[in-house]
């Protein structure tokens, strides 16, 4: 067995997606993002259900599993309707998942996602680890709508998620248009294109994924830069 303390967490959190499959939940957050770009490791897990009632559920499992319920700490990503679970392992690592029931609303702009929005907007996948072999199915959030929540919350981890999952985007104008719906699309995109041509990114974004390499930077950075949109094309003034 592996003592590697980033893999020891990361297979702790695999385990506990399977203690909970039979449970109707959408993971969303790091693990969500491991489905469709280069793996990168995270400390929690996110998993969004449609109730209380399915959350005391999970609640009860993960209790018995090891896990104990504590209250968040002030400054998290999320506010309101959620649980945060946490466990230690043997080598005195916290692993934590945040469970969160109705709704996900952003701590940082106020910003709500549904449940239903969330659900509506999922599907079965493959989710893959970025330090085990292990694979796992379970319903994940689309990948547009991943950028969406991402680009609203705009921390700098995010930031450097949306610039990963950006190629792979399937919408762009829905994208675009969800944004807009709950925020304002020109201050994120705004945020978003002033960090990832900052001089300091390439570097954080080596130290989270690993190593990029230039041809892979560039296509995403392309990519990535379409998010403003197509400019608005020039009428001709009409004629008197």
């Amino acid at each position: 067995m592996t003592t590697d303390p980033l893999a020891l967490r990361e297979l702790e959190i695999f385990q506990a997606l399977q203690l909970l499959e039979e449970y109707d939940l959408v993971v969303i957050g790091g693990y969500a993002v491991n489905a469709y770009a280069l793996p990168r490791f995270s400390v929690d897990c996110d998993i969004v259900v449609r109730d209380k009632k399915q959350a005391n559920a999970i609640e009860h499992d993960l209790l018995k599993n090891g896990y104990k319920k504590e209250n968040p700490l002030q400054g998290e990503l999320y506010a309101g309707s959620f649980f945060r679970y946490e466990k230690q392992l043997e080598n005195e690592f916290i692993v934590s998942i945040d469970l969160l029931f109705g709704k996900v609303t952003d701590r940082l702009t106020g910003v709500i996602f549904s449940a239903d929005w969330i659900f509506e907007n999922s599907k079965v996948r493959q989710l893959k680890g970025k330090t085990i072999t292990k694979q796992l199915n379970v319903r994940i959030i689309n990948i547009d709508a991943l950028i969406v929540m991402k680009a609203i919350s705009c921390r700098a981890t995010d930031i450097r998620d949306v610039f990963m999952l950006f190629p792979a985007a399937q919408e762009k104008e829905w994208i675009r248009s969800e944004i807009s719906k709950h925020y304002d699309l020109k201050d994120r995109v705004s945020k978003i294109l002033a960090k990832v041509t900052s001089k300091q990114f390439r570097d954080g974004l080596s130290g989270v994924y690993g190593y990029v390499d230039s041809k892979t930077f560039d296509r995403h950075m392309k990519a990535v830069m379409s998010l403003e949109g197509e400019p608005p094309t020039q009428q001709s003034p009409s004629l008197p």
